[in-house]
């Protein structure tokens, strides 16, 4: 069983990344994304939910994540987790659950924060993207997938998103093994990354690699 985290910033193309992997590793793969781990706030009313900082560290419970890929690890399914993000809800399902695959694929913007969480880790990929880039691809996702209107886009990027890219995710590209530039949708990339996962990886256990694919 083998375990990737794939980190970077919001819109930076990580689902892209993790899902084209999947349709190329000839294995069974577990995506979890980490916002499925946002804490839950209901005695919180839905405006005060809305003006949470939904981009930095603390948001998100670490424990659980942790707590959730060892099971996984070591072969134990877990609930599934599930957030609804016109709500700022978690939104779990009852006797939803997660089973072991032989590769497990955590992405997320703070994927990289919890040292417990890296250090599980076989392989780490930060996806490098211009800024602008991931502006444009934040705003048609919001839209198109999260029903929000641009002005919140445009002041959620500017109070929290950016702050929290700046003081935070830009310095996780330190931990990466393999930094993407492009994101999930450089081809020439992705093949390589599943070609090295496929043939390489599942001997490799413990020692450190690092590489820049461009």
């Amino acid at each position: 069983m083998l375990f990737i985290g794939i980190c970077g910033a919001s819109g930076s193309g990580k689902s892209t990344l993790a899902n084209e992997l999947a349709t190329m590793v000839n294995r069974s793969i577990l995506i979890i994304n980490q916002d499925a781990y946002y804490y839950d706030h209901p005695d919180m009313s839905f405006e005060d939910r809305c003006l949470l900082n939904y981009d930095e560290p603390s948001i998100f419970d670490h424990d659980l994540l942790l707590e959730d890929v060892s099971k996984l690890l070591d072969g134990q399914r877990v609930p599934r987790k599930k957030y609804d993000y016109t709500a700022h809800r978690r939104a779990d399902v009852p006797g939803e659950y997660l089973e072991p695959h032989d590769v497990i694929i955590v992405e997320g913007i703070h994927a990289f924060y919890d040292e417990r969480l890296r250090e599980l880790m076989d392989l780490k990929l930060f996806v490098h993207v211009d800024q602008d880039i991931c502006l444009l691809r934040r705003i048609q996702r919001d839209i198109n997938e999260r029903g929000r209107a641009i002005d919140n886009i445009s002041m959620q990027y500017m109070t929290t998103v950016r702050p929290m890219f700046e003081q935070y995710i830009r310095n996780y590209e330190k931990y990466a093994d393999v930094i993407v530039v492009g994101g999930g949708k450089n081809a020439k990339i992705t093949e390589v990354l599943a070609g090295y996962i496929n043939n390489d990886l599942h001997l490799y256990r413990g020692g450190k690699n690092t590489g820049r694919f461009v």
